[in-house]
């Protein structure tokens, strides 16, 4: 039975409702976002174009289709604040519904009405027990929702902590990352134009890795979304 709508608003009143972006009072209506971060929050808008600043980070690395991130991010910007709270404030919801609103943009480009299925970046078991969910499979199950195709949560594991990769060369990175990963669903993945979701692009080693043991399914193709990534 919903609720009255003099109950929500006195509700409300006592305890509001943040802005996830600004921590400013949302209107009763707003989900996540106030207005104005809706329009503030620095979009990258790479998803018009099949190949874009994101794909090029990749370029000579790994065989990629196409790839995006939603946001740039800044240090201590918006999208880092929500980001932030995404992994590390227990609030999963700003993965799926942001993933929703990106989703169902992704699926009026070409380039991405071809991918059969969302594949998200795995946590290492004891981490994700930890924060009691990965926030890249919160993204991706909106991504999943919105482009309306399937999420294959458990086609990669995480089986091995990495160490930190801050002074590593790219290929140390690389090596570093890409014994973590097992493909575990090979004959799933055969044939399948798949999208590799993540929160963040930093480095790209971690997303590399992972993409590398998609391909090692015959036939399969690749592609990225991120939440966000640096620049802008």
């Amino acid at each position: 039975m919903p609720q009255p709508r003099w109950l929500h608003d006195f509700v409300h009143l006592f305890y509001p409702r943040l802005c996830l972006g600004c921590g400013h009072n949302l209107p009763p209506a707003a989900e996540l976002l106030c207005v104005t971060c809706q329009y503030q929050l620095p979009q990258t808008e790479q998803h018009l174009s099949a190949e874009n600043a994101f794909t090029d980070i990749f370029l000579g690395r790994i065989k990629l289709e196409t790839g995006a991130a939603l946001y740039y991010f800044s240090k201590s910007g918006r999208v880092q604040h929500l980001i932030h709270q995404l992994k590390y404030e227990h609030k999963p919801e700003i993965g799926t519904q942001l993933g929703l609103q990106y989703g169902r943009q992704l699926k009026e480009q070409p380039h991405f009405q071809t991918i059969d299925a969302v594949v998200p970046v795995p946590l290492h078991p004891q981490k994700q027990h930890q924060r009691g969910y990965n926030q890249a499979a919160e993204f991706g199950k909106g991504i999943a929702e919105g482009l309306a195709i399937p999420l294959w949560p458990e086609a990669l594991a995480r089986d091995l902590y990495t160490s930190t990769q801050t002074k590593k060369s790219r290929l140390d990175r690389i090596e570093n990352v890409l014994a973590a990963f097992t493909l575990n669903q090979p004959q799933l993945l055969a044939g399948k134009h798949l999208l590799l979701v993540d929160d963040v692009l930093t480095t790209g080693a971690t997303l590399e890795a992972c993409a590398t043991r998609i391909l090692e399914a015959p036939g399969a193709k690749v592609s990225m979304v991120t939440l966000a990534m640096a620049g802008g």
